[in-house]
């Protein structure tokens, strides 16, 4: 699994920077993100379902979000 850390980088940047993480992912793979930005659990969500991937699980540990998201397209 693919990991990209985004902590300390604020709206749109996560998004950015995952959008381009995943082109270096295979179909079916797994990307790891960290961020710390507030705003990227809704917007993970909303990504996943535009661009047709996968939010597999996301959890928030006091202030740090990891999601997972599997790439489908």
């Amino acid at each position: 699994m693919d990991i990209l850390d985004v902590t300390g980088l604020a709206c749109p940047l996560p998004i950015l920077r995952t959008k381009k993480a995943l082109k270096n992912v295979a179909q079916g793979g797994l990307l790891k993100v960290v961020a710390t930005d507030p705003g990227a659990v809704r917007d993970m969500d909303v990504f996943c379902r535009q661009t047709g991937n996968e939010l597999v699980e996301w959890a928030d540990e006091g202030g740090t979000y990891t999601f997972v998201i599997k790439r489908l397209t």
